[in-house]
């Protein structure tokens, strides 16, 4: 059977280039486009035999690591390797922390692309040339890493939301669920990053992409 392979990037012609590196590799191959993180949720729960994503880490309903983080939690037996037009060391750091099995900059050679496809679906882990990750490990980023993994598909999508500044009542209306049920993923989301307010853990969220975030404390109840 060929292998079924998503490209989730919201640049049409990023994407066309990225098909034809595929299909040079592999040949017989089967090629699904998403423009945003739903397409590809959507492409992964209507199909059991997708054997790799290539996900952006920047297109709508993406931000920073949360695609990435929300992938992995809903669809873990899916390999996912990040393309991104960063090439900093500390992001490569991140996105592998975060479950990501290899890491594409957008600048590199069509070689490169074809390289990393191919050790992925062998099983291994691929990263550009030079890059050292130990360099750039930090304890503290590591260890939020690790907990942001442990959170459940439905418990990263509250923290999503809680990111964009929604209201417990209004998280509920979007997944359709009761705020008793909101609420008590926000307070497991709070046990599991070791924090003691929302706030805290937007904040906590921000800082695994780099970010400084001000927000208003409204309570592990919101």
């Amino acid at each position: 059977m060929p292998y079924r392979i998503v490209i989730a990037d919201d640049h049409p012609l990023f994407r066309d280039a990225l098909r034809l590196a595929v299909q040079d590799a592999l040949g017989d191959v089967v090629l699904d486009d998403a423009g945003s993180l739903k397409e590809a949720l959507d492409i992964l729960s209507s199909s059991d035999d997708v054997d790799l994503v290539l996900l952006d880490l920047k297109m709508p309903g993406v931000q920073g690591f949360s695609g990435l983080m929300l992938m992995r939690a809903q669809y873990p037996l899916v390999p996912v390797v990040v393309v991104s037009g960063s090439e900093e060391s500390s992001v490569i750091s991140r996105a592998i922390s975060l479950g990501a099995l290899g890491f594409i900059p957008k600048s590199a050679p069509v070689e490169d692309m074809q390289a990393a496809i191919s050790a992925v679906l062998s099983g291994d882990v691929w990263l550009p040339e030079n890059v050292d990750l130990t360099s750039h490990g930090n304890a503290e980023t590591d260890d939020l890493a690790r907990r942001l993994s442990n959170l459940t598909p439905q418990q990263t999508r509250v923290l999503m939301m809680l990111r964009e500044g929604l209201l417990n009542k209004q998280i509920a209306y979007e997944l359709t669920v009761s705020e008793a049920t909101v609420k008590a993923h926000v307070s497991a989301i709070l046990q599991k990053l070791n924090v003691d307010s929302r706030t805290q853990a937007v904040i906590a969220a921000s800082r695994i992409d780099g970010e400084q975030t001000e927000v208003t404390d409204a309570g592990p109840s919101g």
